[in-house]
Formats: structure tokens, sequence, C-alpha cells
């Protein structure tokens, strides 16, 4: 017969294998087709109490995860805090080979976006891969500081 307490274990046990690789993929799709994603970017951010701004340089990475397969990057658009497209970086879908990366520079001089500046990316490819890692890296020094944090691209559309 079996016990209560064994019960009790099976269940836990099944839970936790449903619910395991809900926690390792963070609610996305392992693998992918093509996907829109919105990156946030912050070319300047508020300090102090008078809301003084502190401008940053700001690099777009987008890494293939994949060790065998290539990925296309179809579009990368920059946009201000009030939505206004301020740079098409991208003419022409450029090729990420397996485990490549490529880097996109906002300059710290550069305070066209705002607090509220974003990356749009779009990504293709011909079969099912891992999705690439997009993040936005804001770094800014001032004499003997510096501020520096990153924010990855979040999905907002599965481009079938």
């Amino acid at each position: 017969m079996i016990k209560k307490k064994n019960i009790y274990i099976l269940l836990y046990a099944a839970l936790f294998f449903l619910l395991c690789p809900m926690a390792i993929t963070n609610g996305q799709n392992i693998v992918s087709r093509g996907q829109t994603l919105y990156v946030p970017v912050y070319s300047s951010i508020y300090h102090g109490d008078k809301k003084r701004e502190w401008e940053l340089a700001v690099t777009l990475s987008i890494r293939n995860t994949n060790i065998n397969n290539s990925i296309l990057i179809n579009l990368i658009d920059y946009y201000n805090s009030e939505g206004k497209k301020l740079k098409i970086f991208i003419k022409k879908p450029q090729k990420l080979k397996p485990l490549e990366s490529k880097q996109f520079i906002i300059n710290e001089s550069d305070l066209s976006g705002g607090i509220g500046a974003n990356f749009i990316v779009m990504w293709s490819s011909d079969k099912e891969v891992n999705p690439p890692l997009v993040e936005s890296i804001m770094i800014g020094t001032r004499g003997q500081q510096g501020i520096s944090f990153s924010a990855r691209g979040v999905v907002i559309q599965e481009n079938l």
C-alpha cells in the first residue's frame, strides 16, 4: 500500500518537472523562426534632487546563441521617448553566423533618444533555432564616477 507521504512526494516531483521548463525558459519559446523584439535604452538618466541628466553611451548587442545555425537580422530601428524613429541601423538583412555577435552604438553625446528610447529588432531563420540574446548596455562616466547597466530585449511578436 502506498503511504500518504509518498503520494505527496510524487505530486511535488511531478509539479517540479512540469514547471521546471517554464522557469528555465522564463516563459519564452525555446525555439523560433523569427521574432520582433523591443529593447529599452537610456541615452540619459536623471540623477540627484534637481533632475540633472547623466548622458550615457549605448551599445546594442545581438548575439546568435546557435552553435550550428545562422540567423538573419532583418531590421534594427532606433526610436526616441516619443516613439519617433530616429535612425535605421541596417539597410538590408545581415547574417549572423553561429555564435557571432554584432554591436551597434549610440554615442554618449547623442541625446536625441532621451530617457525612454528604444530599439526594435527583427530577426528570422529558415528553420527553428534558439532566439538570439539581444541586450542594450548603457555606460557613462564623469570624473571619478561611473555608471553602467544593461537591459534585455523582450519579444513583442513572433514572426512566422
